[in-house]
């Protein structure tokens, strides 16, 4: 039977709201730390798993089946789909950012060949920038002669699989999570190592055009953005 229309309604629909219902019990199935979007911060979290049950006078009766899993954070209380858990800490973020700068540093410089000094001082300042405070031009020139050494690749050769592989796995984690802006930051900080003494070379071209595919920034951003940073520097 439908409930009652009219003046009251309402009034109807709110009491047999009150009488039958449907009630969540939460469990507890794991926890982390992560990034609350309601905080604006790194907050601790709970994961919930959820069995839903029909009421009577507030009493559960029948079982109504499984609620979506859902995400708590432990200093607000809301409730938030599990895909959250996919944004990065702000500490994690911070470590994958310098990771990548860190990494299209020694792709660049290791694509340049012979590492002069303005190429090395360029590099170190922006991995400096990047988090890595006591990073130094003479450490990136020993970790590029160690690749070389690790890898039997010479500088100055187009951007080999291996290198390939590297900056995808460093560059792929990164780039769902920076604006256009901040990936194109990321390919000139590269650029700029490559001008810092002298125009780009081809594997220079290639190492930074691979840099702007794992950043997932077209072919022809790419060419645009080098060409700007030629004309700048």
């Amino acid at each position: 039977m439908l409930p009652e229309r009219g003046p009251n309604g309402h009034a109807v629909a709110a009491g047999l709201s009150r009488l039958l219902g449907t009630r969540t019990a939460w469990t507890a199935v794991g926890d982390g730390e992560f990034f609350c979007p309601g905080c604006g911060g790194d907050r601790n979290y709970q994961r919930l798993a959820g069995r839903r049950r029909f009421t009577l006078l507030g009493v559960p009766l029948l079982p109504r089946g499984e609620s979506a899993p859902t995400v708590e954070c432990a200093a607000c209380r809301r409730h938030y789909g599990t895909d959250v858990l996919d944004h990065p800490t702000t500490t994690r973020f911070a470590a994958m950012l310098r990771d990548a700068v860190h990494t299209v540093a020694l792709a660049v410089l290791t694509a340049g060949g012979i590492c002069s000094r303005a190429s090395l001082e360029t590099a170190a300042g922006g991995v400096r920038a990047a988090g890595f405070d006591d990073c130094t031009e003479d450490q990136l020139a020993t970790l590029v002669e160690a690749l070389e050494a690790d890898t039997g690749r010479f500088t100055g050769e187009p951007c080999t699989a291996g290198l390939a592989i590297e900056l995808h796995e460093a560059l792929d984690p990164l780039a769902p999570h920076l604006a256009a802006p901040g990936r194109e930051s990321i390919l000139l900080q590269g650029a700029r190592i490559a001008l810092a003494d002298g125009p780009y070379t081809p594997a220079e071209r290639d190492a930074l055009a691979t840099v702007g595919a794992a950043l997932t920034i077209c072919a022809t951003d790419v060419t645009r953005l080098l060409a700007a940073a030629r004309t700048a520097s």
